[in-house]
């Protein structure tokens, strides 16, 4: 890692006023020498760190950037992580305050939750397979502190993966009662079709994601542990978003899960 601590602190200074004043900054990328995307995790993990020291608790972690149509729609090559906290988390059929977002985007995807550690050094996928206790559908409500979304991979990890808010259904299931593969998604804006996708769509499998994670985060020193919640990845485009609208999403095998804006 080339960044210096000192610009580490001050990036991180600077997603944390832009998060709390709404005010979006200009990318960090071209400050970021060689593409050095561990040097943007590090930033993130100040991000996280100054988190948990102010009393926040940490829930889990989302994938990002896993389908090809997110991919192509904010111009990056490959998934990204970042960390889940308990206080953004939105329940199922209840609302979320745009006001304390800058320019928030949604899309939908499923999570996973976990009954046990995964510290082995290398994860398989048995091992993760008998980790996962069960399934949901999720929404996950995105949101770039950097400016007009212009932003690379460099950006978006820095930025805790462009994390905002996460809503989880209702109604869990048993993997062994999914086909993730070749489960549809329709993600409805106000009982309009505004996105569609499948399981496929997210690196092949949903399982191919959360393998990923697991094995990132161990190899990172920070394994997933027992009650961790994983955000998969998006199954199809994202979309805007605007008070006033309610977004409800399907995705076959699970029940709906639903966010309204205000």
């Amino acid at each position: 890692m080339s960044l210096a601590q000192s610009l580490i602190g001050r990036f991180a200074d600077r997603l944390q006023e832009a998060e709390r004043t709404r005010v979006a900054i200009s990318p960090l990328r071209t400050e970021i020498e060689d593409g050095d995307i561990a040097a943007a995790y590090a930033v993130q993990n100040e991000l996280t760190n100054r988190r948990l020291a102010a009393g926040g608790r940490l829930v889990g972690r989302k994938i990002g950037l896993t389908s090809k149509a997110v991919q192509a729609q904010l111009g990056v090559d490959q998934p990204d992580y970042g960390a889940l906290f308990a206080d953004m988390e939105v329940l199922s059929g209840e609302v979320c305050d745009t006001s304390r977002l800058i320019r928030p985007r949604i899309e939908a995807e499923v999570a996973v939750v976990l009954d046990r550690d995964l510290d082995a050094e290398c994860p398989g996928t048995a091992e993760l397979l008998r980790a996962i206790a069960f399934a949901v559908p999720a929404l996950e409500i995105v949101d770039s502190r950097i400016a007009n979304w212009d932003i690379g991979i460099l950006d978006t990890v820095a930025d805790n993966g462009s994390s905002a808010r996460f809503v989880l259904g209702l109604e869990p299931r048993c993997l062994d009662a999914l086909d993730l593969l070749t489960s549809g998604m329709v993600l409805y804006r106000d009982g309009a079709q505004v996105s569609v996708g499948s399981g496929a769509a997210c690196l092949g499998h949903p399982i191919n994601a959360a393998l990923w994670l697991a094995r990132t985060m161990a190899a990172a020193g920070t394994p997933l542990r027992a009650g961790d919640v994983v955000l998969t990845g998006a199954l199809g485009p994202m979309c805007d978003v605007r008070a006033g609208e309610k977004y409800d999403a399907r995705i076959g095998g699970f029940g709906p899960v639903t966010v309204e804006f205000v």
